[in-house]
């Protein structure tokens, strides 16, 4: 499985991308790769633009703790570590909008000591 890092502030998470279930968004990601970006937050998740557009390809309507997707309304990451506003409990976390599964993060743990407006940087890991 094809691996990223997703830096916000000054701390990295290791993304193990799955293409099986999103391979033509997983393929754009990549291939977009390095880039840079503005962190957003909405409840407990961090999402941020992208240069990747792609369509919905077997989007869901609701994600777990540690998930990465790719919400093809805004054209951007989504790094789930919690409950968003839409969501009724921690064990079923609901995006805004379906959402292409595209990853998991490895160790999501202190994800949420981040704020909106902290610089994120999305790069190949070594």
């Amino acid at each position: 499985m094809p691996k990223i890092v997703v830096q916000v502030g000054d701390d990295e998470y290791p993304v193990e991308l799955d293409p099986r279930s999103a391979p033509e968004t997983v393929t754009a990601i990549l291939e977009a790769l390095p880039f840079r970006s503005t962190a957003k937050t909405w409840g407990d998740e961090i999402y941020f633009d992208t240069p990747v557009d792609a369509a919905p390809e077997n989007a869901v309507p609701t994600v777990q703790k540690g998930d990465v997707a790719f919400w093809p309304s805004g054209n951007c990451l989504c790094l789930f570590y919690g409950k968003t506003p839409m969501s009724e409990s921690e064990d079923v976390i609901v995006p805004a909008s379906p959402v292409n599964p595209v990853g998991s993060m490895v160790d999501w743990q202190g994800i949420a000591k981040h704020r909106a407006g902290e610089p994120v940087e999305v790069r190949q890991a070594d």
